[in-house]
This record gives C-alpha cells, sequence and structure tokens, in this order.
C-alpha cells in the first residue's frame, strides 16, 4: 500500500457552515488552559499534562471527553515546538480529528461531532480518494480553514498496481529551473510564468515588509499561499503531460534524480557518448568537441537519462 496526502474540500450547509466555524473557532480557545499550564510547568508530556486541564475543559468549556483529550494533545504538539514560549492559537488554526470526532458516511460526506452536536458535511474534490478502487483513509484528519473555505487535509492508503511488465523504453526527464522539464523527445516545458509570479511577489514582498502594518502581513501569507497553489499546479500539469506522453508511447519515466550523475548526464554527448566539460560551452547549448553533435543541453540531458535508466535497472531475477 503506498499512503498519500489530500486535501478533501468540505462545503457544509449555510447552519452546518456556522456550526463547523464556530466549533473552529471556540476549540481553539478550549485549548488555551493547556498552552498556559504546559508552559508554567514545561511540560509537552499528554499524560503529565492531562490531569491538570482535563476536568477543567470539559466543566468550563462543555467538551465531550474525546475533544478535550484532542484539545490537549494539540497544545502539547504546539508548546512541543518550542519550549522557550507559550503558544498562541489562531481563531481558525487546524484542529484535529481522529475516527471517534469524525467518520465517513460513504466516500462524499462526513460527520463531526461539534459543538452544537453531531453534523453531515458534503466533502467535494476527493481526488484518488473517490475516482480508485480500494483506497482506504489513514489514521486521523486535519481540518483546515484557508481562504474562506474548509479543507480536509487526509492521509489515504493506495493500493500497489500490482506486478508491473518492464516497459521496453524510457522517457527520459531533464529537470531545471529555467526550463522546469525538458524530455528526451525534444519537448521543453519552461517556468517562465512561475518565475515572473515570484518575480512580481518579491517585490511586493518587499514593500509590504518595510510596511510592518497587520493588513501587509495578512496580506504577505495570502500572496504565499497563492504562489504556492500556482506552483503546485503548474507542477501537476507537467507532470500529467509527462505522464501522458509516456502512456501513449508504451515508455517509463525516468526523471533526474539519481546522486552523483548529474554533472556527467549533462556533459556526455547522447551521440557519441564522449564526456567532456567542453561540451557545454554555455548554460544552454551543447555541443560535443568529439563528434561535432550540437543540441539544447536540456535535450541532450534528457537522452542520456533515459538510456542510464535502462541500463540501470535492477535485475529481478
Amino acid at each position: 500500500m503506498r499512503a498519500g496526502d489530500r486535501d478533501a474540500q468540505a462545503r457544509p450547509d449555510p447552519r452546518a457552515g456556522r456550526g463547523v466555524a464556530g466549533h473552529h473557532a471556540r476549540l481553539q480557545r478550549r485549548r488555551e488552559p493547556g498552552p498556559e499550564v504546559a508552559y508554567a510547568l514545561r511540560t509537552a508530556n499528554k499524560i503529565r499534562l492531562q490531569p491538570e486541564v482535563y476536568g477543567e475543559l470539559r466543566e468550563q468549556f462543555g467538551l465531550s471527553a474525546q475533544l478535550a483529550v484532542r484539545a490537549i494533545a494539540k497544545a502539547c504538539e504546539a508548546y512541543k515546538r518550542d519550549k522557550t514560549i507559550q503558544p498562541v492559537f489562531r481563531p481558525l488554526g487546524a484542529v484535529p480529528f481522529d475516527q471517534r470526532i469524525l467518520s465517513w458516511k460513504g466516500r462524499d460526506r462526513v460527520s463531526i461531532l461539534t459543538l452544537i452536536g453531531r453534523i453531515e458535511v458534503p466533502v467535494l474534490n476527493q481526488g484518488r480518494w473517490r475516482t480508485q478502487p480500494g483506497t482506504t483513509v489513514r489514521g486521523q484528519a486535519d481540518l483546515i480553514h484557508r481562504d474562506g473555505k474548509f479543507y480536509l487535509a487526509v492521509v489515504i492508503d493506495v493500493p500497489d498496481p500490482g506486478d508491473l511488465t518492464e516497459p521496453p523504453e524510457w522517457l527520459g526527464v531533464d529537470l531545471g529551473v529555467v526550463n522546469i522539464a525538458t524530455d528526451s523527445d525534444g519537448t521543453t516545458r519552461s517556468g517562465k510564468a512561475l518565475r515572473g509570479l515570484r518575480r512580481q511577489n518579491l517585490r511586493l514582498r518587499r514593500r509590504l515588509q518595510a510596511t510592518g502594518t497587520k493588513s501587509a502581513k495578512r496580506l504577505l501569507r495570502k500572496r504565499r499561499r497563492r504562489e504556492a497553489r500556482f506552483a503546485r499546479d503548474v507542477n501537476h500539469c507537467i507532470s500529467k503531460a509527462l505522464v501522458g506522453r509516456a502512456k501513449d508511447t508504451g515508455r517509463g519515466i525516468a526523471p533526474e534524480g539519481l546522486q552523483g550523475i548529474r554533472d556527467r548526464v549533462s556533459r556526455a554527448c547522447s551521440v557519441c557518448g564522449h564526456v567532456d566539460k567542453r561540451n557545454r560551452p554555455t548554460r544552454d547549448d551543447f555541443r560535443c568537441v568529439s563528434c561535432g553533435h550540437a543540441a539544447p543541453a536540456d535535450h541532450n540531458a534528457a537522452i542520456n537519462i533515459g538510456r542510464r535508466a535502462v541500463v540501470m535497472q535492477p535485475n529481478a531475477a
């Protein structure tokens, strides 16, 4: 089984949404005795802290037994990260839910125990959790509030595909910064749009950091998340295109990822095999000093990577 992370978007109806939001914010406040006592006792041990605050949490805030336990655990985790300060939680910070307080109703709804009782919430964007048979949820889920929406960060087990036939050929992929990926067929996928966005955000960050106001800091966080989402989308689209090309041509994918061969594949001629530092007169160009072969440097490297994948396959016999 392979483990994978998945953010599933939860979309509650208006009444349930108010319940989730209220529970989310109020549960952060319920943790306050935990961090205070953990800091006072200088302990991040749940067993040590629970007798000190468990009764107060349940009596003062009306928490169920398991919600109180999870609140204490979250406080301990936060204090453990930096024992020199007393943790302070954001009103809509991430909240962990284990199987006792969150259960799946099929694959498109979850039942969540909140401070106003249990509510059922429809889940969108399930990805492989919904489309691939045999996937199962493993462990707890984190309820995250981001940009006005709720997400469940879920770890899923994905079944192994079983025995696979060794592909006869490999599509080599050279990874870079200017060109994010160049394959051995000569297709280049540029990161120009992503670099442009990062330059724009860098200029904006400098201005906002100089301002230093709360609104500037909020905008900084928002722009940082937006950049991360854009980068994930670019990488996803490139990965999907590479997988599609390999699948359509019956080849495997050999990405650049073997330690110690970067210089060799970038300096080796894909025609005659001659390796020489002078084969790279510039970062973008390849020109073999032995046979005269010339090509874009990333394309030449991708061909070498694909060929090395064939040579270096382990013998399973």
